[in-house]
């Protein structure tokens, strides 16, 4: 068997974009309540939340450029993983009030987030970008990658969503950005 490096690269990208997922999920969660859930994107589906990213920008005006630039690294990218979280609460009621109600039912009625959504999605990043940073390949959180699957419906229940595109190259796609 011959494989080349090209070969080598896209599939050692696609292991450990399988084992990102699996990092996330193990992630500690507040209270032990999973309310996360992990996308691989490669291919015609990564191209797609790119397109979507250039139209955001575009319609975001001035201040939202970015996401072009973003949406040139997931195109560089091999593979994106989301990671997303519903905004659910964890049932503590009067004992927290962190996200300022009175209770869980507030939090919900008034469309907020639990504070402990945000909280397990960062550990989850944290752990999942720790995995990647092991195996020596590059990559960024994005929330513009985000924002374009919310927008295109991949992820319908999760509310919160990053995107972490991996890249495996010459020259890191995500440094020297501009």
């Amino acid at each position: 068997m011959f494989i080349n490096s090209k070969q080598a690269e896209e599939q050692a990208v696609l292991n450990l974009a399988y084992s990102v997922c699996a990092a996330a999920r193990t992630a500690p969660k507040a209270c032990g309540i999973d309310h996360l859930d992990t996308v691989i994107l490669t291919g015609e589906d990564k191209s797609k939340v790119a397109l979507e990213m250039h139209r955001l920008g575009d319609n975001l005006g001035n201040r939202a450029k970015f996401f072009a630039r973003d949406a040139g690294n997931v195109d560089a990218s091999g593979a994106v993983v989301l990671v997303g979280v519903k905004y659910q609460t964890r049932g503590l009621n009067e004992i927290c009030g962190l996200c300022g109600f009175t209770n869980c039912a507030g939090c919900m009625e008034a469309g907020a987030s639990c504070v402990y959504t945000g909280i397990d999605l960062g550990i989850a990043l944290g752990s999942a970008v720790s995995l990647i940073a092991e195996q020596h390949v590059d990559n960024r959180i994005m929330f513009t990658i985000g924002k374009a699957a919310a927008s295109l419906g991949l992820m319908a229940e999760y509310k919160l969503i990053m995107g972490i595109p991996l890249s495996v190259s010459g020259k890191s796609p995500f440094f020297d950005r501009g």
